[in-house]
């Protein structure tokens, strides 16, 4: 819900082809094995070599690898292009060192984007409350959106909606009227997600697009339904840090049209559908997995606290969903 969310110019170079080494049979060649942690180790060495070549490179000449290595060349920046390239690379060249463990990743991500009740110009008093609960299933496999669940939220505290409310969202007083109370509709999300055997056979973790859907709306919505905040919900994936670390671009260049993009994307469905946003915003997780990125936990609710998760952390999935217990 974005809105109650919160390039040095190069040196010309002369003309003529760009003497860079990145080739398949480069990528493809034996290196002798060393500690990965040591920067002196020839590869690391070579990476940074190459990946000073591809800077220099325009974008025609960075195209032209791309197509050689048969990798998109369409979606994206110049800055994406070269991050494509550079991870490309990259993962080639580490992986004659230490073979990749296909295991060790998430093998789904589950996007959430709420959409909540609100006034115009969100006063500080206003207490928001879910009335939208998506949640966008990405194998990160097949990197396809593998299923999707959507339940609209019947509000308790303002259960009249705002013009300002249903003009943001498309959700109409008559839709939030039928639905059924959050603790349900939370259920019925640990339903969903336990036949998918999410937590059990398969790892998983949660993915927002900000901080605000799970440390502020779901937080909010547990104390109103005076139930506890659910364990599957304390840790997730902050996109917009994730996109703005790997890309390297201000925070000010995170938000999701502005993304999509950069990435060569346009938005599809209606804004502020949170199913639809839910499903923009997994098409970011896939172009930027496509990318060489691995998306990772950056952030956690600990104590009724927003806190960020070290990028050195373990990489271990989300427990198997459970519903919550209700608060003294």
């Amino acid at each position: 819900m974005e809105e109650q969310k919160e390039n040095r110019p190069q040196a010309a170079r002369p003309p003529g082809k760009l003497q860079c080494r990145v080739s398949d049979q480069e990528t493809n060649g034996k290196n002798t094995a060393s500690n990965p942690n040591d920067f002196s180790d020839p590869i690391y060495k070579e990476i940074a070599m190459t990946n000073g070549c591809i800077n220099r490179m325009t974008r025609d000449e960075l195209r032209s690898k791309l197509a050689e290595f048969k990798l998109d060349t369409r979606l994206g920046v110049k800055d994406v292009l070269k991050k494509r390239l550079k991870n490309y690379y990259k993962k080639q060249k580490l992986m004659q060192k230490e073979p990749v463990n296909g295991d060790s990743y998430y093998d789904y991500i589950c996007v959430v984007d709420f959409e909540a009740t609100c006034e115009e110009g969100n006063p500080p008093e206003f207490i928001h409350e879910i009335i939208e609960f998506p949640v966008v299933l990405l194998n990160t496999h097949t990197l396809e959106i593998e299923d999707t669940f959507q339940q609209y939220v019947k509000p308790e505290i303002n259960p009249k909606l705002s013009e300002f409310c249903v003009g943001l969202t498309g959700i109409t007083q008559d839709i939030v009227d039928k639905a059924d109370t959050f603790p349900q509709v939370l259920q019925n999300v640990v339903d969903w997600m336990r036949q998918r055997e999410l937590g059990t056979k398969y790892s998983y973790c949660m993915l927002t697009d900000g901080s605000w859907d799970m440390s502020k709306f779901l937080n909010i919505q547990c104390r109103v339904s005076r139930i506890k905040h659910p364990s599957f919900a304390k840790k997730w994936i902050n996109i917009r840090k994730s996109y703005g670390n790997f890309y390297k671009v201000p925070r000010n260049q995170t938000k999701l049209v502005i993304m999509l993009e950069k990435l060569g994307m346009s938005y599809d469905g209606r804004p502020h559908s949170g199913l639809d946003d839910s499903k923009n915003i997994a098409r970011i997780a896939i172009r930027m997995l496509q990318d060489g990125c691995q998306l990772r936990v950056n952030e956690k609710m600990h104590a009724g606290q927003l806190m960020t998760v070290s990028s050195s952390t373990p990489l271990e999935g989300a427990p198997a969903p459970q519903m919550p217990r209700y608060r003294n």
